[in-house]
């Protein structure tokens, strides 16, 4: 269930101070936040593709913060250097198209980092043995993607095994990644992402023996609860505020 912070955590804020450490995990630095004495589950945060910001860490504090007994990790998969913002957009020069493609074939490649993901996962279970059987992955945007991923055909197994899985405005969203998830599965959308893909994952998690959850929420932009995240705006906040406690919900429930 999700815990008593939920009616006491302070709102998002713009100018915000992370409340977790750093670690190495698996190789890798990583950003740790919750009772790691006394957890019984856990969720590996998967970033989006800008990687570490300030927007990312509020979200991981707040998930750690709203259910109970949970750490959450935000593992750096990127290595301190995630992809730059004028990489992006109709402006952007050939040269920056060219970066971006690079990055997206070498970090960013997907295969890559799930497999990274796993190993996270079973260093994890090691590390901290009370979560072994309560694991769960959540990712933003380009995270999202890995999230999924890592919840399909491979997803089994002792020091392996995610218990749930989720995204909050999923990058490359594709029908057949949720077709083949084996847990229970929360995808929180805006109108950015595709309608009709938003519409199949909906229908498919409707099936007789699927467990999930899937929202669009209309009024907000693709990257409302990660690096884009604009927390000075009010409109903005309330929906990171909201989003941030619909995944907390449903984590809650099935991790």
């Amino acid at each position: 269930m999700a815990s008593e912070a939920c009616c006491e955590r302070k709102p998002a804020a713009a100018d915000y101070n992370p409340q977790g450490r750093y670690e190495t995990i698996a190789g890798l630095k990583t950003y740790v936040v919750g009772p790691e004495q006394s957890a019984s589950r856990a969720i590996v945060d998967v970033y989006d593709i800008f990687g570490i910001t300030p927007q990312t860490l509020q979200g991981a504090d707040r998930l750690s913060a709203l259910i109970s007994d949970c750490i959450v990790l935000v593992p750096d998969f990127f290595e301190g250097s995630g992809a730059n913002p004028a990489w992006f957009g109709n402006n952007a020069d050939p040269e920056a198209k060219a970066a971006m493609s690079e990055f997206r074939s070498t970090k960013a490649k997907p295969a890559r980092n799930v497999a990274a993901l796993a190993r996270i996962r079973e260093e994890a279970g090691r590390r901290w043995p009370r979560v072994e059987q309560n694991v769960g992955v959540f990712g933003l945007c380009w995270g999202g993607k890995i999230a999924a991923l890592a919840c399909g055909e491979d997803n089994r197994g002792a020091g392996r095994k995610f218990t749930v899985s989720g995204t909050a405005h999923p990058a490359r969203l594709e029908a057949k990644d949720v077709e083949a998830l084996n847990v229970p599965y929360i995808c929180l959308a805006s109108p950015g992402e595709p309608a009709d893909v938003v519409a199949q994952i909906k229908e498919i998690l409707s099936r007789p023996g699927r467990v999930g959850e899937v929202e669009t929420y209309g009024s907000m932009f693709h990257g409302w609860m990660g690096a884009r995240a604009n927390l000075a705006d009010e409109k903005n906040r309330e929906e990171y505020e909201r989003g941030y406690q619909q995944v907390a919900d449903f984590y809650a429930k099935h991790l």
